[in-house]
């Protein structure tokens, strides 16, 4: 099967995509192109298909650079291949010829890219990263490298919509206590449930850091043949689940 690939417009020319998980080589709830090396799935599978994914993007397999996410706030800057995955959840580059790959099954896919510096980025935003500042620092790591805010262009990729994303009380006070006026991503749920719209969130706190700032409105959880969702996979009470990639390269 061939891979599915979103693209932006506003990324320009440079090679990017948020995969859907069409074309892979895993099998059974990994059904698919399933990229994450942390999940239970044979590693033959995810090897094969990561290796499809850097053949996508036109780089050898290891200049797929990825990380150890851990719902930081923390970015590396990469300049070539990594021997080991740091543990962090963005990336900067203005090196040529690697293609950043960030990890999701419901959380934010978010790819940058500077067209004039050619400064390129890419984050892994769940709802504490983007709270704690894993967007901004992005941004800021970009324009260590040379980038300008008002150049750069921002896209987050397939996640959680609201209407799929029930929280708990404890959560919308923990983001009324970091900022009041955070309650307009909040909406009434069943009891004393929240819905939260975490891409509205991303969105904001992207645009507040003075970038371009979309989203591809694909939502994970309800799109199953085509996106991998961690809280599907829990009210589905599977074992595991897979993960989406989203990946740009200079």
């Amino acid at each position: 099967m061939t891979l599915e690939i979103l693209t932006a417009d506003s990324l320009g020319p440079v090679r990017h995509g948020f995969f859907t998980r069409k074309g892979g080589a895993s099998s059974g709830i990994f059904e698919g192109l399933n990229c994450g090396q942390g999940s239970s799935d044979q590693t033959e599978a995810v090897l094969t298909n990561r290796a499809r994914v850097a053949q996508a993007m036109q780089v050898a397999p290891d200049h797929l650079v990825s990380l150890h996410q851990c719902h930081s706030a923390d970015v590396v800057v990469v300049d070539g291949p990594l021997a080991e995955k740091p543990k962090a959840d963005a990336m900067v580059t203005a090196t040529e010829g690697l293609a950043l790959g960030v990890l999701t099954a419901d959380c934010q896919p978010v790819l940058f890219h500077d067209a004039q510096a050619k400064v390129i980025g890419a984050a892994h935003a769940g709802w504490g990263g983007a709270l704690d500042g894993v967007l901004e620092n992005t941004v800021d790591a970009m324009v260590a490298l040379g980038a300008a805010r008002e150049n750069i262009h921002a896209v987050v990729g397939p996640c959680i919509s609201q209407a799929a994303y029930e929280v708990g009380q404890e959560y919308f006070e923990r983001f009324l206590d970091a900022d009041p006026s955070y309650a307009r991503f909040f909406a009434g749920g069943h009891g004393d449930k929240m819905q939260f719209d975490l891409p509205a969130f991303g969105l904001q706190r992207l645009r507040d850091a003075g970038v371009h700032a979309e989203w591809t409105r694909h939502c994970t959880y309800n799109d199953p043949a085509r996106f991998y969702s961690y809280r599907r996979s829990v009210h589905q009470k599977e074992a595991d689940y897979g993960r989406l990639i989203a990946t740009i390269r200079l």
